[in-house]
């Protein structure tokens, strides 16, 4: 008895120790947490706070995707011209707008500043480990070995499907000019212009023709209908969590979409990794003689320094990658670039007599690689345009770790900064009449002594687009040849146009343009 009474108190004691550890320790983290939370709070308000609608919801309600958003963001760029914090007074985002706060984010590394998972995450059952969404040393070890699928010699190859696919494209709004009796059109340009980016892609990265231009696809309507679902999911936040949004319609429409999209690209994938297996490399090597490889193929072959490969699950996410960041944006700096150029008849003609002059003599009209660094006025005009319409208009990073900035200011770890490309290319104190397009801006001489940082259209630093240079020569080839058959202009009899930020920048009601063909072309 008295022996089980002993144990008894021993195990009450023990148990009450226990409690009491659990008590300390609960107040120790509670005590950290508190600690950090203020000395953020202190970091924090050294930066300026824009006038909050409501003292518990601050800027919620605010900043929208609309033309107002926009115009807001000047507003806020104009008054506070390097950053300011926005967003829930207990939950506060950092915009940057300027090089000197920008840079210390840009070129830190994906470990230091890695995407902010709150936006992105609504990628990932899509786009799963793709580079946009991956993070830390898988990053790092995939851009390596992706790095040499974007070089300059590989991109060169890509030109006769840049000129080809280019080429549907305007004989479908050749056919629209002569329905029209010959004379101007009115036509929305953003769309076809997606199928344009849509159709090259799945050349370059799949050697697969779908004829999108001219009949549906199922893999290129699960694709638009995935970036629109994606949308709409962002502005339901009752449907956020993933198990409450696979119950509802959407939901399950985007699922579907998933699965044939991926269904297309595991099947290439896996039919090209078997061809591989059976032939042999080099005789696998051997068996693409007389046409380019495309995005896969180099996929398949590439090794880093250790001789690491990529599996059939990470090629098909980089493809799947490859595909959803560049064909929409390329759609959007095309088609905003058109908007600019009608606009602007001055800087129109002067593209249109470059490229005239360029293919002057020739027996075919083609864009070929060396003709890209030839075309001086017009690369002005696209980084104009991108300057002016940026197709992406924020990109988000969160700091694992303190970031010092120039000035003595510190961004706290844990702090989601939002990289305000827009904002940062509308900065008056960058761009003398922001709102104005002048492409001599980009002249050699006007860019002499320009932070890197106040031009970011592809980001800048170590997580910058991989694909910046494929995006570029493919719009130049694509201004080029529609310049070489018809005059843009804008239509007058529609509404002004109203600007719409979503996964890249649209426009309200499309974007509409008058197309009429040049006098003696055919």
């Amino acid at each position: 008895m008295a022996v089980a009474a002993a144990l008894g108190s021993l195990g009450a004691v023990a148990l009450g120790t226990f409690v009491v550890a659990l008590l300390l320790r609960w107040l120790w983290d509670a005590l950290v947490a508190v600690t950090r939370f203020r000395a953020t709070c202190r970091q924090l308000n050294k930066f300026p706070i824009p006038p909050w609608s409501n003292w518990l919801l601050g800027h919620t309600g605010m900043g929208q995707s609309t033309e107002q958003g926009l115009q807001q963001v000047d507003a806020l760029v104009a008054r506070y011209r390097h950053g300011c914090l926005w967003g829930l007074p207990w939950l506060p985002v950092l915009c940057l707008f300027y090089p000197s706060t920008l840079r210390p984010l840009l070129s830190a590394s994906a470990f230091v500043a890695p995407k902010d998972e709150l936006f992105y995450s609504f990628l990932k059952p899509w786009l799963g480990e793709g580079l946009l969404l991956s993070r830390g040393e898988r990053w790092a070890q995939h851009r390596r070995l992706l790095t040499p699928a974007f070089h300059g010699d590989v991109l060169r190859n890509y030109l006769g499907i840049f000129n080809q696919s280019t080429r549907v494209l305007l004989a479908k709004w050749g056919v629209a000019t002569v329905a029209a009796g010959g004379g101007p059109v009115g036509l929305e340009v953003l769309q076809p212009l997606s199928l344009l980016t849509l159709d090259t892609l799945q050349k370059c990265i799949f050697s697969h023709e779908s004829h999108c231009q001219e009949r549906p696809s199922e893999y290129i309507q699960a694709i638009l209908e995935l970036s629109s679902l994606v949308i709409r999911h962002q502005l339901q936040p009752l449907l956020h969590p993933w198990w409450l949004y696979s119950l509802s319609s959407d939901g399950q429409r985007f699922a579907r979409a998933c699965a044939t999209v991926h269904a297309f690209t595991a099947d290439v994938v896996q039919r090209r990794r078997r061809a591989l297996a059976r032939l042999g490399h080099q005789a696998w090597l051997d068996g693409q003689r007389g046409r380019s490889m495309d995005f896969i193929d180099l996929l398949l072959l590439t090794k880093d320094e250790n001789g690491h490969t990529l599996s059939d699950e990470d090629i098909a996410a980089e493809a799947d990658t490859f595909m959803f960041e560049d064909y929409d944006t390329m759609a959007s700096g095309l088609a905003w670039l058109f908007y600019n150029l009608a606009g602007h008849p001055e800087h129109q003609e002067r593209c249109r007599q470059e490229v005239q002059e360029l293919l002057a003599g020739r027996d075919t009209v083609d864009i070929e690689w060396e003709d890209l660094s030839q075309l001086p006025f017009t690369t002005m005009c696209i980084k104009e345009s991108l300057r002016l319409h940026p197709p992406v208009t924020a990109v988000s990073r969160r700091c694992t770790e303190d970031i010092p900035l120039r000035d003595g200011r510190i961004i706290p770890k844990g702090v989601t900064c939002l990289m305000s490309i827009y904002g940062t290319h509308h900065n008056p104190d960058l761009w003398p009449e922001p709102e104005v397009f002048n492409p001599l801006r980009f002249s050699p001489e006007n860019s002499k002594g320009r932070s890197p940082s106040s031009f970011i259209p592809f980001s800048a630093g170590p997580r910058n687009c991989i694909g910046q240079s494929f995006a570029m020569a493919e719009m130049k080839v694509a201004v080029a040849l529609t310049l070489s058959r018809f005059v843009l202009r804008r239509d007058t009899a529609r509404p002004p146009l109203r600007r719409k930020p979503e996964l890249i920048l649209r426009a309200e009601n499309g974007l509409w343009l008058m197309l009429e063909p040049l006098p003696g072309v055919a």
